[in-house]
């Protein structure tokens, strides 16, 4: 698996300062939950599962989620198990280095558990499971990790085996850690839980969907999720708990779910300058049309609030995601300088317009340069706008 990996080489030649790297199933956790960028969901009713998996694969989608859980009608989980059961085990006829990696998102403990089991031999291709509404005061959140204990442990992928064990993804969404009263106290209680099965936790999902739904909301194209700010608290709740560099957990931005045209109220904030100086104008009004301008500005609100990746229900969210996920020649010059610096200090920025701080900007400079690893580095010049036509091509 490799970010960009469809482009050309002379594409990426004239792209990247830095290639992203190839990734394995076994690569690093700790890269793989930087790496995983756009995480794809599809509800297990879908028809052609396996192809569908496949094609998003050859496109570039290097996660996808199915869901068992609310994309689901709750009389149709039988005939979605058995539609996930038979396109695993078609595609456990695949090399599994040429599949995204595949999360099942189950309803209950006990259906991650019965699921696995009946998969059999066609587990092999999945590399984890996603745990909705996350969360401890009732035993949820425990129960759903021993449940994933126990199946690794049936399959035989422990730490000891050459397969690496299960992965669990928690979604940060229930009502004990939506409203006020609970919040806090439920989220440091799940942050206790997941260090206690840190070697089974990828990352740490937020579900902005049921976030806004426990108050009514719902978000229109014309904001972004921080424009509702009841939900925008939360968030801020979750990465202060979860984000602290000392931890360690990545935590992915929510979904975004718009992706028909509809009527805009607010003019777009997507700026012309930027795709007129590379002749893509074309690009830039496609954008508009495909509802993709809103998505851009939540990502980089989710950047700048600490989130990295993001939860999407339409291919064409993919490259965008992906594409703002590199990291610019400008940020990996500073985040070269700070992370080599021994001691404190301060200086201008290889570029001249900005001050570096070595002690403070540490943790920052880090996770660039991981995120450098998984998505690369854009040569001197290059733009969204260029990686983004690449990949959308």
């Amino acid at each position: 698996m490799q970010h960009f990996k469809a482009l050309a080489d002379s594409v990426k030649d004239r792209l990247f300062h830095l290639r992203p790297e190839y990734l394995h199933r076994t690569s690093d956790p700790g890269l793989l939950a930087v790496a995983l960028g756009a995480t794809l969901y599809s509800p297990a009713t879908r028809g052609s599962l396996a192809h569908g998996i496949r094609k998003q694969a050859a496109a570039g989608c290097l996660s996808i989620v199915v869901c068992l859980e609310d994309a689901v009608p709750d009389e149709d989980v039988p005939a979605a198990e058995e539609n996930l059961l038979v396109a695993l085990a078609e595609l456990s006829q695949d090399d599994p280095g040429e599949l995204p990696l595949i999360f099942i998102r189950c309803r209950t403990p006990e259906q991650l558990l019965d699921v696995g089991r009946r998969a059999g031999a066609a587990l092999r291709v999945v590399y984890g499971f996603v745990l909705p509404k996350f969360e401890n005061e009732t035993g949820r959140g425990r129960a759903f990790l021993k449940a994933l204990q126990v199946l690794n442990e049936e399959a035989g992928r422990t730490g000891d085996s050459e397969e690496h064990p299960l992965k669990a993804m928690p979604i940060i969404e229930d009502l004990s850690t939506t409203h006020l009263e609970s919040r806090v106290r439920v989220l440091t209680d799940n942050l206790a839980l997941v260090e206690e099965f840190r070697d089974l936790v990828l990352c740490v999902r937020i579900g902005a969907t049921d976030m806004s739904s426990a108050f009514g909301l719902r978000r229109s194209r014309d904001l972004t999720i921080y424009n509702v700010k009841v939900v925008a608290n939360i968030i801020g709740d979750v990465v202060n708990i979860f984000g602290r560099p000392t931890d360690g957990w990545v935590i992915s931005g929510p979904v975004w779910e718009h992706f028909v045209n509809t009527e805009r109220i607010l003019r777009p904030q997507l700026r012309s300058t930027p795709f007129e100086a590379v002749n893509e104008g074309r690009l830039r009004q496609r954008i508009l049309l495909d509802n993709l301008d809103g998505l851009i500005r939540e990502i980089e609100l989710d950047l700048a609030n600490g989130l990295l990746g993001k939860t999407v229900i339409h291919p064409s969210h993919v490259p965008v995601v992906h594409a703002m996920c590199v990291v610019s020649h400008e940020e990996y010059l500073d985040a070269l300088d700070i992370a080599g610096s021994d001691g404190g200090g301060v200086q201008a920025s290889s570029y001249g317009n900005k001050m570096n701080e070595f002690k403070p900007h540490r943790a920052w400079a880090e996770r660039t340069l991981l995120r450098a690893r998984a998505f690369g580095v854009a040569r001197p010049g290059v733009s969204f706008v260029e990686l983004l036509e690449a990949s959308m091509r």
